[in-house]
């Protein structure tokens, strides 16, 4: 069994920034010969019926199968849809910005995927993307998903897939060995219940990690990307768009305090999510609980196979929060933008987010689909026959809107997860690693 304090960090802060952005490409039978992202293919001269290739790229598991995607190609004989896979959506990012210094996007795949917190980068290229209002789909998503890929100036850069609203994974057998309840109604009422906070949940985990060797959560990542999702506007200024000063960021410093008291308290297993130490904690039982939005769920059953005692209790503490969620996006130097406008519109539509939804634990941001029977009746056997569906209905609904998130959120984002790693590391105090992070964004101020 791992300590409470978790194992050792085998790789720096220094190497979170530096993903290579490698792909793993699936490619459906080829019907037509076309370049892997967006390149020459036939049927450029205009002919309707002419067979082309149109290249999608996501990251992570967007649910989007082999066979959905030859359903796509059986609607539309003359398409052939290639699959390009980014391993998490920060190789992703890379990709995309890299296609940015091009000056045209050319580099770009025909129908792109962006997370909901790169979107403000995409925005200051808007110029790079088509236009994706449609009087047909508008009504189709929740109103804050919409708003978050519309520009100033009315232009929707972005179909919505997902939403991540959140729960709480936790693993009951270590609830019961530690002597706590498990039942999903009893440990959500056990962190509060509709009252949930914060204080209760690490209060929870002391008495958790009094009796067992694991740790309370993964680590920081997660917890930081939950909490700071909770703030109306974490790091920016809506009005100025300009960087809050972090050393006086109240609200921010409070989290930060919270999470590290955390770890000083041996409640982090100090992993970095999307690392192979990570992926090894799941099989050693190295936590119990993670903040758990829907897509979370297929990760944990991928990482946890011959592991049982997974179970998702409806709950959150601090009300309703939603981490990620993303986006399909056209680039206008695609050879074939209005094939995929189409292709863009059927892989959002409410049938197929709610087979994405039952495939990849993507929790889709369409209203149809959220009240489907298949999404509704929906539960997950790994997660001991949880309800998912209505759970993660429940806690979308807990959801007021979506936090401003402005030109630096990720940059600022990234700069407090590095202090953050740094003290679950222990390679840095909580001040020291939290000055450095204030040099930093004050740096991005002056910028401004």
């Amino acid at each position: 069994m791992p300590t409470k304090h978790g194992p050792v960090r085998s790789r720096t802060v220094a190497t979170r920034r530096a993903a290579a952005a490698t792909l793993a490409v699936f490619v459906l039978p080829l019907t037509a010969c076309g370049s892997l992202l967006g390149g020459e293919s036939a049927g450029s001269d205009g002919d309707d019926d002419a067979p082309i290739t149109l290249t999608v790229s996501t990251f992570n598991d967007f649910g989007y199968t082999d066979e959905l995607l030859a359903r796509y190609t059986e609607e539309h004989p003359n398409v052939t849809v290639e699959h390009v896979v980014a391993p998490t959506s920060d190789e992703a990012r890379l990709q995309m910005l890299k296609a940015f210094t091009t000056g045209d996007g050319s580099e770009l795949a025909d129908v792109v995927a962006a997370e909901v917190d790169w979107l403000p980068e995409l925005m200051e290229h808007s110029q790079l993307f088509e236009d994706l209002s449609d009087p047909e789909v508008n009504k189709r998503w929740v109103n804050w998903k919409v708003a978050q890929a519309t520009t100033t100036d009315g232009k929707v850069l972005g179909y919505g897939t997902d939403i991540g609203p959140e729960a709480i994974c936790y693993r009951a057998d270590l609830f019961e060995q530690a002597g706590l309840p498990s039942d999903r109604d009893a440990v959500a009422e056990l962190l509060g219940g509709k009252d949930a906070t914060w204080e209760r949940y690490f209060e929870v985990g002391r008495q958790f990690t009094a009796q067992s060797d694991a740790a309370w959560f993964d680590g920081t990542t997660g917890m930081f990307q939950g909490m700071v999702n909770q703030l109306p506007a974490a790091f920016e200024d809506p009005a100025t768009q300009k960087p809050t000063e972090l050393a006086s960021n109240n609200e921010v410093r409070a989290i930060y305090d919270q999470i590290t008291g955390g770890i000083d308290e041996g409640l982090s297993a100090g992993l970095e999510q999307w690392t192979a130490e990570w992926t090894a904690g799941f099989q050693s039982d190295a936590f119990a609980t993670m903040l758990c939005p829907g897509w979370m769920m297929g990760p944990i059953e991928s990482y946890s196979q011959g592991v049982t005692g997974w179970d998702v209790a409806n709950v959150f503490p601090g009300g309703g929060g939603n981490w990620g969620g993303s986006f399909l996006s056209v680039p206008s130097a695609g050879l074939h933008t209005d094939e995929a406008k189409e292709l863009a519109a059927w892989l959002t539509a409410p049938e197929q987010q709610t087979e994405a939804f039952t495939t990849a634990g993507a929790f889709p941001s369409q209203l149809e689909a959220q009240d489907s029977d298949a999404v509704q009746g929906y539960v997950n056997p790994f997660f001991n026959n949880a309800p998912v569906g209505k759970i993660f209905t429940e806690r979308a609904q807990s959801i007021d809107g979506a936090p401003y998130k402005g030109r630096y959120y990720f940059a600022i984002r990234d700069e407090i997860n590095n202090a953050l790693a740094a003290v679950d590391a222990g390679t840095n105090s909580p001040e020291i690693a939290w000055n450095q992070a204030v040099q930093t964004v004050g740096a991005f101020r002056i910028k401004e």
